[in-house]
């Protein structure tokens, strides 16, 4: 990897498209998720753990600049090419949780997913839950929820359009998360097995972080870095970033 890491776009080359929510959460126990009570207040983003946690990352190859806290509301909307090199991350009690563009695609790949498992087997007592959302013409979005009991489902494809491919079982997740009807509706959430592309699958996503969920919170705070990524997520970031 050389100064420039594994780009060959410059660094001032304009982004395509946008990002939208674009993050990977781990919650161990307690799974202290009760919609009904009031907002849960984590705590204190832990620095060390934080670093410790965006390093392990499978998309970082290292960690190149610490960039000072931030808002979990001031996730990252990339313009030019270095933006695509600022990772967040928060180690917040018993929840971690990284926001980085690398887990963006436009269907070629499950990039969620392919971490999702690699955190399911480091903490396997943990529920892992991401959401991603990109937009470059048309969206693209990919969910996951997977619990300690083994129950998980999977979404990625074009929302109101195809293809659109739903992995796991999502009956099993809401029933093992205890979500009733009322619940779900309440969160927007309408399944409709005929037309699995019209759910709000990151719905569900949420429904599953509850009260302990990190993201668009004005209280929580991150850590930016600036990483190098490894060459595989670099590859794959110009062929969706760039023209």
């Amino acid at each position: 990897m050389n100064s420039n890491g594994f780009w060959t776009s410059p660094p001032d080359r304009t982004v395509r498209g946008s990002m939208g929510h674009c993050n990977l959460t781990v919650l161990q126990p307690p799974f202290d998720t009760d919609l009904r009570g009031r907002t849960h207040a984590l705590p204190p983003n832990d620095l060390a753990r934080a670093v410790a946690f965006a390093a392990s990352f499978g998309t970082v190859e290292a960690i190149v600049e610490d960039l000072g806290p931030r808002s979990a509301l001031d996730v990252p909307y990339p313009d030019r090419r270095t933006d695509l090199d600022i990772v967040q991350a928060g180690a917040w009690g018993h929840v971690l949780g990284i926001c980085d563009p690398a887990l963006a695609d436009n269907g070629n790949d499950t990039p969620l997913l392919y971490e999702a498992q690699a955190l399911r087997e480091r903490f396997p007592d943990a529920r892992v839950v991401g959401r991603v959302h990109f937009h470059a013409g048309a969206d693209h979005t990919e969910d996951i929820v997977w619990l300690p009991d083994g129950a998980m489902f999977h979404a990625s494809g074009w929302p109101g359009d195809e293809p659109f491919v739903i992995g796991g079982d999502p009956d099993a997740v809401i029933a093992s998360l205890g979500l009733t009807t009322e619940v779900l509706e309440n969160a927007g959430l309408y399944l409709d097995e005929d037309e699995p592309d019209e759910t709000e699958w990151s719905a569900l996503a949420t429904l599953a972080l509850g009260r302990a969920d990190p993201w668009n919170r004005p209280d929580v705070q991150t850590q930016a870095f600036r990483v190098g990524h490894t060459e595989s997520a670099v590859r794959a970031m110009e062929h969706l970033y760039f023209v």
